[in-house]
């Protein structure tokens, strides 16, 4: 992969052996396979991890998970923040896990309509929950940095089941922040 970096940067009209671009080429290698580590990571068994009865049918909502991701279409980083919420029905799930299967998926090539999809997947699988909701915020170089160039031009997706689904005002009430 290094030599592929190189030749990029010399087909970008870059000379790759420069001071300034030596190490580049190993640096971008070791970037894109930390940020593409979730494809090592299976969602379902970050969140079976750590699952337990539940004592209350109470609603479990972590807001505000920071994550960065890279568009599939562009390779470049999208960014922002994730709602991750559940209404139990027999199994809770320890609260870091909400915020590990967000990072498992969102570190991998992605559109931000799959992220949340597929956290709201691993979520139905693992807990069985009444209802799961996913919503992220986020913004996207690929928009800011390029094409229609809109540094303010936010994403936002919502990914909903069950309770969440069949009652609007629930969600409503998950994704209306602390006042």
């Amino acid at each position: 992969m290094e030599e592929l970096i190189r030749n990029l940067l010399a087909r970008l009209g870059e000379n790759p052996d420069r001071e300034g671009l030596m190490r580049t080429p190993e640096r971008v290698v070791e970037s894109l396979r930390e940020m593409t580590a979730g494809y090592g990571v299976d969602g379902v068994s970050v969140l079976s991890e750590a699952v337990f009865p539940a004592e209350s049918d109470g609603l479990v909502v972590c807001r505000d998970i920071r994550f960065v991701s890279l568009c599939e279409h562009h390779l470049l980083p999208f960014f922002g923040t994730a709602t991750v919420a559940f209404q139990p029905d027999e199994r809770l799930v320890g609260i870091s896990k909400l915020v590990r299967v967000t990072e498992a998926y969102a570190h991998r090539l992605q559109v931000q309509e799959r992220l949340g999809q597929q956290i709201l997947d691993a979520m139905e699988t693992a807990l069985e929950p009444a209802g799961a909701l996913v919503s992220i915020d986020a913004l996207h170089l690929c928009m800011v940095a390029r094409g229609v160039r809109q540094a303010d031009a936010r994403m936002q997706t919502l990914n909903l089941s069950g309770v969440f689904k069949q009652d609007p005002a629930l969600a409503a009430l998950v994704l209306r922040k602390n006042e």
